[in-house]
């Protein structure tokens, strides 16, 4: 007698399937709109030695060195001031010009030039200088900006001005 068996026979594949996740991140471009602008205000040279006048990021009381003194003439002095929208909770850098070149020009002298150096910037509720910060969960923030004017000695007295580049993106 023969007995037999039949047993069906199944291949197997040699693949198996996972559920794989996809992500994205879509940041809205920021934006950086200028509020005040930066005004070291009027000062006195009172000697022919050159100095500084060092406006603060978070104050209009400034400082100075050398032959520059404190004037009560106006414009008085004002800190920078801008804000800035993005992506809410993302994280940004902010950049600013190492030297920032303001300049007169007189019928007597030409062209005469000063230097803004040094500036440093406090985020809306900062407590010390910075150049990073994080946007609100509406994608919002400020900051205000200060820095360093350079006198040169036998400076030429007059209206200075200049324009400077700030640019602010995620970091």
């Amino acid at each position: 007698m023969i007995v037999g068996f039949t047993f069906p026979i199944i291949a197997q594949s040699g693949s198996t399937v996972n559920a794989t996740t996809a992500n994205a991140s879509l940041l809205v471009a920021m934006s950086l709109s200028e509020i005040a602008p930066l005004n070291f205000g009027s000062s006195l040279l009172s000697n022919t030695s050159g100095g500084t006048v060092i406006l603060p990021s978070n104050s209009t009381t400034r400082g100075y060195t050398g032959g520059v003194v404190n004037s009560a003439a106006t414009p008085a002095p004002a800190v920078a001031a801008y804000s800035v929208s993005g992506t809410g909770l993302e994280t940004y850098v902010l950049v600013l010009p190492a030297i920032t070149t303001v300049s007169h020009t007189s019928v007597y002298s030409g062209v005469n030039t000063m230097n803004i150096t040094a500036m440093t910037a406090r985020f809306n509720g900062a407590v010390a200088d910075s150049k990073t910060s994080t946007l609100t969960s509406e994608g919002k923030d400020s900051f205000t900006l200060g820095g360093t004017l350079n006198v040169q000695e036998n400076q030429i007295g007059g209206q200075y001005s200049g324009t400077f580049q700030v640019s602010v993106d995620y970091n």
